[in-house]
């Protein structure tokens, strides 16, 4: 990939965070089917809030890397897709969080 852009970051930015949300949920549910971890006693959706915002943090990988090869457009498109993630998470999570 010669020159990256802003498409290309669009695309990492929307489907790197929803790749690591399924893993990180669905290894949740795995270790609480093997009575490692346990939902008692956290918050109303503890484990989707959680596993929402490491997965919106994944972005942080495509973008420092499009940072060092300094392909502005594939930043740009990331950052955006990152600030979709943000303000769907704050709208359907934040009633939980912020109230």
């Amino acid at each position: 990939m010669r020159n990256p852009t802003l498409l290309t970051g669009l695309l990492y930015g929307l489907f790197l965070p929803m790749a690591g949300f399924s893993l990180l949920y669905f290894g949740y549910g795995a270790l609480e089917q093997a009575g490692i971890v346990s939902e008692i006693g956290f918050s109303p959706f503890f484990r989707e809030r959680t596993s929402a915002v490491v997965a919106i943090c994944l972005n942080l990988i495509p973008l420092n890397l499009f940072m060092k090869r300094r392909a502005t457009p594939a930043m740009r498109g990331t950052v955006l897709a990152t600030v979709v993630y943000v303000i769907f998470w704050v709208i359907y999570f934040g009633r939980y969080t912020l109230a």
